[in-house]
């Protein structure tokens, strides 16, 4: 008999949204439900038909408040306040009087009226060209499928908690509710057809550490339940049916056998350079991860995540518990913690703060403290007292010039001087460092270094403000590039002058997680970097493949040349000799 043919290799390529390899029969979830039933009602049965909308409601809070519940307990208060916005759709008397008007003059079910305008209210926001919300959409949607499930008495398509096969999951989209049912030995990975790197869904499969891949437009249309696929969550792509020499090429259990092994061991390079490799992290529940994933510590901690999705300010003593503990978790690693960096798009809920019409280029981070001075006395005396809890280090976000870090400095001296007549404990020789990521700071960036013990380069907004390109514009973004020659000479510039005072230089954006760039930042002199976990494993495993020479050599064609293009050509062809595996089939 003739041997079969086998199935034809096919490729979908959406955005990478949580980092790992993958093999497994897939899934396919989330294909639209029967259409919501309409049916006039009598004018005596407008009550009842209210009061079953009440009560689906206070179901629906109920199924809410008990999947936030797990949530918080099996990752953290930071992924289980992704549902405070579900809570508060039940909780919008706009959207619920709309609804009880509908039934009311339109003698319509409750389950169609409900449909009808928490659509109209979800199209909307998914319209508005605003990442986030855009994805509040999703929410919303997650909400109203809860309401009318309740509301119908119809039963989620697949219960992902009675899973008994590994599997991949395929679907359009994928609701936070969903994503949190997701346990990592049934569900290896998963993929959508919709989404972006800022949704919910997307941060919980990084806090899941399930590899994810969103915006694939079309494959939860175009396959079917069972069908074997390898998902990449490193590079954005799923192979349907992976023909021998990708499983071969992907090399993926090796790899991660690699990755395992050099967990515990420094970033060196071959011919001695020694790099310090740390993680960047927004809450101390992520102490955990740091040590999973072989990282020397913190390099940026996001202090930022204790102020938003809540209604008051924390005070001194629960930011001192939450700096306390990842200190002491790490001790004696070093942790460094970033002052508040509000603003842009990052807002505390219950602050009345004007619309801006550039809000990047207005009252964020340093700026908002230094006029806010007891939200930051507050924050400047907890890290002061969690210094003594382990290896502590401070640094201020968006600094563009000498006046700010002086002011910012005359405060801590000032709190220094409150805690000692309190006779409170603190570290006297508390590290402070900058970020660098404004134009102007690398223009005095000597004047700074002589002031500071270190400068850490936050590469998304150096890249941003110095080209003048919003990322997240798809009209523009094809011009946001890491390796135009203007941010490689802001980059050498930060660190000779850095080395010039005798003090460190990292780098904690995202060029400092790309392994395409490593070899580019360590030629560039860069002393430290600091990525998501997920990413510290392969970016040291490149590290201990490198020769520190060939990179410097990569560095001075660089700061030469005039092409972004052929400098990323040449840095990636440097990664991609050291360590081919971490670049097999990349995008």
């Amino acid at each position: 008999m003739p041997e079969l043919a086998q199935p034809a290799e096919r490729v979908f390529r959406g955005i990478p949204v949580s980092a790992g390899v993958c093999r497994a029969r897939v899934l396919v979830i989330g294909r639209s439900h029967a259409a919501i039933p309409k049916h006039e009602l009598p004018e005596a049965g407008i009550p009842g038909e209210i009061n079953r909308l009440e009560k689906a409601l206070v179901q629906t809070r109920h199924d809410i408040l008990e999947v936030q519940k797990k949530v918080t307990a099996s990752m953290s208060a930071g992924e289980g306040g992704i549902f405070d916005a579900h809570l508060l759709v039940l909780e919008d008397r706009t959207l619920l009087d709309e609804v009880i008007r509908n039934i009311q003059e339109n003698r319509v079910n409750a389950e169609y009226a409900f449909h009808v305008v928490a659509e109209k209210y979800a199209s909307a926001l998914a319209a508005i060209e605003d990442d986030y919300l855009r994805e509040r959409a999703t929410d919303m949607r997650d909400v109203t499928s809860r309401v009318l499930n309740n509301l119908m008495g119809r039963k989620e398509e697949v219960d992902l908690k009675k899973l008994t096969e590994p599997c991949i999951i395929i679907s359009y989209d994928l609701s936070p509710s969903t994503t949190a049912q997701m346990d990592r030995k049934t569900v290896l990975g998963f993929a959508t057809d919709m989404g972006g790197k800022t949704s919910h869904t997307a941060i919980m499969a990084r806090s899941l550490r399930i590899p994810a891949v969103v915006g694939l437009k079309s494959a939860s249309s175009e396959l079917e339940t069972g069908q074997y696929a390898l998902l990449d969550g490193f590079n954005g792509v799923i192979i349907i049916n992976p023909s021998d020499q990708t499983l071969f090429e992907y090399g993926q259990i090796s790899l991660e056998e690699k990755l395992r092994d050099i967990q515990t061991k420094p970033a060196v390079t071959l011919d001695g350079q020694r790099v310090i490799l740390s993680a960047n992290v927004e809450q101390s529940a992520d102490s955990e991860q740091v040590k999973h994933c072989g990282a020397e510590g913190v390099g940026l901690f996001r202090t930022e995540f204790l102020f938003i999705n809540r209604k008051n300010l924390p005070n001194e003593e629960e930011q001192y518990q939450a700096y306390h503990e990842v200190a002491a978790a790490l001790k004696p690693q070093p942790v460094i913690i970033r002052t508040l960096d509000l603003g842009g798009d990052k807002f505390m809920t219950h602050l009345d703060v004007p619309p801006e019409m550039n809000p990047f280029l207005g009252w964020r981070a340093i700026r908002y403290c230094l006029q806010e001075k007891d939200v930051f006395r507050a924050q400047l005396r907890a890290i002061l007292r969690a210094s003594t809890n382990g290896n502590v280090k401070m640094m201020y976000p968006m600094i563009s010039g000498l006046d700010e870090l002086v002011q910012a400095n005359a405060l801590v001296e000032e709190c220094k001087a409150e805690l000692r007549s309190e006779k409170i404990p603190f570290d006297e020789n508390l590290e402070i460092g900058a970020m660098i990521e404004i134009p102007s700071a690398v223009m005095v960036a000597d004047a700074l270094a002589s002031r500071l013990k270190f400068f850490s380069i936050g590469t998304n907004d150096l890249i941003q403000y110095t080209l003048a390109v919003d990322r997240m514009n798809e009209k523009v973004a094809h011009l946001y590039e890491p390796t135009h020659p203007a941010i490689i000479r802001l980059i050498k510039a930060t660190v000779d002058a850095a080395h010039k005072n005798n003090i460190w230089v990292g780098v904690c954006g995202e060029m400092a997680g790309d392994p395409a760039l490593i070899p580019l930042l360590l030629g560039l002199g860069v002393d430290e970097l600091s990525a998501t976990p997920s990413l510290v494993p392969p970016v040291k495993y490149l590290i201990r493949r490198l020769k520190i020479n060939e990179a410097r050599e990569l560095a001075e064609f660089a700061l030469s040349c005039e092409s972004s293009s052929e400098i990323l050509a040449r840095s990636l062809t440097l990664a991609r000799k050291a360590t081919p595996s971490l670049f097999e089939n990349k995008a």
